[in-house]
């Protein structure tokens, strides 16, 4: 495999885009807006030159890794050549079905399609396709170019051949992955959603501060970040729908705290708008 597509040029998608370019390969970014693509072009090349800068790269390799992504506002240009397309749009099982729909016809029989899903099902996903037993969902982790894993989730009807493909790509992007068995929320989604909920009712309940109870996370969890700043950093509407997934498959535990609901109705999405549980707009 040395081409792939990427479907959505947000946070995720241009974090994968970078990726892979950076370790080798050639890479079409997909996006139905052009001022998504403007930003997600500008963003990458400030996070090259920033780890220049910090010695993580080199600086000669900046402008080959510019030279193997392209950006696409064309789904039939972008993906032709693909032989693997990694899906990184809305969190939205209907957007989802519709973007493979128009993948399974438009990308070589032999193309493997996978879903960049924290939560869904990629079971469902692949029945909407001629060809199940290679759709497959990869859970890359933001901010992508950092977190080192990777969750592979095989669905009901995807093959072994799908499985290893996608763990050799996974390796070659110098990431660690684990494989999961479909199940709603799969591993790490499941936790982080009852963690930050549980962070959010305590908030709404007046047992901490906000910032206390992230600081008791770290502190005494050991946890890198807080929850409710994870939350903040994933965003308050995308966490809203992992929960509201979880909450319709597996049931009461998984309930959207009616603090996180309150937020997104008022616009306080987290660090992309500027305020969610923290304000951000100093940065």
């Amino acid at each position: 495999m040395t081409q792939i597509s990427i479907i959505g040029a947000g946070t995720m998608g241009r974090g994968i885009a970078y990726s892979a370019a950076s370790n080798g390969f050639t890479v079409s970014l997909y996006d139905i807006e052009a001022s998504s693509l403007s930003k997600a072009k500008s963003s990458i090349q400030l996070e090259l030159e920033k780890s220049a800068k910090r010695n993580f790269i080199k600086t000669e390799d900046i402008h080959p890794t510019l030279q193997r992504i392209s950006y696409s506002d064309s789904l039939e240009e972008s993906v032709r050549s693909a032989d693997l397309v990694i899906e990184a749009v809305v969190e939205n099982m209907a957007v989802k079905l519709d973007v493979f729909k128009e993948l399974d016809q438009l990308t070589k029989p032999e193309t493997i399609l996978a879903t960049n899903t924290s939560t869904m099902s990629p079971t469902e996903i692949g029945a909407i396709t001629s060809r199940p037993e290679k759709v497959v969902a990869m859970h890359f982790f933001n901010p992508v170019h950092k977190m080192k894993l990777v969750e592979i989730i095989r669905g009901l009807d995807t093959s072994d051949e799908t499985v290893n493909y996608v763990k050799e790509v996974t390796t070659q992007l110098k990431k660690e992955y684990v494989e999961v068995n479909e199940f709603p929320g799969f591993v790490t989604s499941r936790m982080n959603c009852l963690i930050g909920n549980e962070a959010m009712n305590m908030l709404m309940e007046g047992v901490a501060s906000a910032e206390d109870i992230d600081k008791a996370c770290k502190l005494g969890l050991n946890h890198p970040m807080g929850p409710l700043a994870l939350a903040d950093l994933v965003g308050l509407d995308s966490r809203l729908r992992n929960m509201e997934y979880l909450y319709q498959t597996l049931g009461e535990k998984y309930r959207p705290s009616p603090l996180l609901t309150k937020y997104v109705k008022a616009g306080k999405l987290g660090v992309k708008s500027g305020e969610g549980f923290f304000h951000y707009q100093h940065k």
